[in-house]
């Protein structure tokens, strides 16, 4: 399997009351694969898993999954602090079959943070499953995980093969563990909505995991740079940078939900409590930014 491309994370659309919309799920996959997602991913952070139950967990990943059919690969997240249930979830996520699982290094709020050998053991015993991960290294965890520490990681546990750099000063990482990591370094991406994806591309990131908010304009960004056109890639990004700072910066995963509401893909853009919503000038500022690139998500439902 060829791992490049736009990955975006699809979001969990909720009613207004609180339940999940099970109907409207199934419209945002289909959503990011008619946007031209290369791939996508279920349970992660801008899906909100930590605010979802573990039964909730478990129907959708069963939804996910059997409604995309294979159309493009699913990554199921599985973060979790316990070894042992993150060793189920991949297993339960396998079984139902996932092409890739995703996780953070074992954390729990500020204080409880894996050691490195704590994290490499979390990571071996989830590669025992048999199905590829992708490590996801976000400021979120608190965790540190040092360039040598994934490179070792990559060497020597056979399912380590995609990595998310989403720390401060990505791009420097990326380069960093392609030169000391050589070809276990399969799946360089990179993430936080594209916010540094100009960068992260030259430093020979393979590919983006974005929101879904603007698959469609940002996808063109990555195919440009990959086909050594860096003038093409830069006034492509150059074209939603401002949208991408604006999501980054002030919404976070409530845009692609604002922004799938407007579109039709979705009823309700509500978050679980105590997320607040988007307040109505940073929504309207959104829209305004995301109107003049025509994306598929404004249209997509009507």
């Amino acid at each position: 399997m060829t791992w490049s491309g736009i990955w975006p994370v699809a979001p969990t659309p909720f009613h207004a009351d609180g339940t999940l919309d099970l109907d409207g799920m199934k419209r945002v996959l289909d959503c990011l694969i008619d946007q031209g997602a290369d791939g996508v991913c279920v349970l992660a952070n801008f899906s909100e898993q930590f605010l979802l139950s573990d039964a909730e967990r478990e129907t959708l990943t069963r939804l996910s999954l059997e409604h995309v059919a294979g159309r493009v690969p699913v990554i199921v997240t599985i973060s979790h602090f316990a070894t042992q249930i993150a060793v189920e979830r991949a297993r339960f996520a396998k079984s139902l079959g996932a092409d890739i699982v995703m996780m953070m290094p074992p954390y729990h709020g500020a204080l409880l943070k894996g050691t490195p050998d704590q994290t490499f053991e979390q990571f071996a015993a989830v590669g025992e499953v048999s199905i590829p991960i992708m490590v996801q290294d976000a400021p979120l965890s608190g965790v540190d995980l040092p360039v040598p520490l994934l490179v070792r990681m990559a060497r020597e546990i056979e399912m380590v093969k995609l990595f998310k750099i989403e720390c401060p000063q990505a791009a420097n990482k990326l380069r960093a563990l392609i030169a000391e990591g050589g070809a276990a370094i399969e799946a360089p991406f990179d993430g936080e909505e594209g916010i540094t994806l100009l960068a992260d591309l030259d430093a020979g990131a393979t590919g983006s995991m974005t929101s879904g908010m603007i698959v469609d304009q940002i996808k063109p960004v990555i195919e440009k740079h990959h086909a050594g056109d860096i003038a093409g890639a830069t006034e492509a990004y150059g074209r939603v940078a401002m949208a991408i700072n604006h999501e980054n910066r002030q919404c976070g995963w409530r845009s692609t939900k604002a922004a799938m509401v407007e579109g039709g893909v979705i009823g309700s853009e509500y978050c679980r409590h105590p997320i607040a919503p988007l307040h109505p000038a940073i929504r309207s500022r959104l829209i305004d930014l995301l109107r003049p690139l025509d994306p598929v998500v404004l249209n997509w439902g009507k």
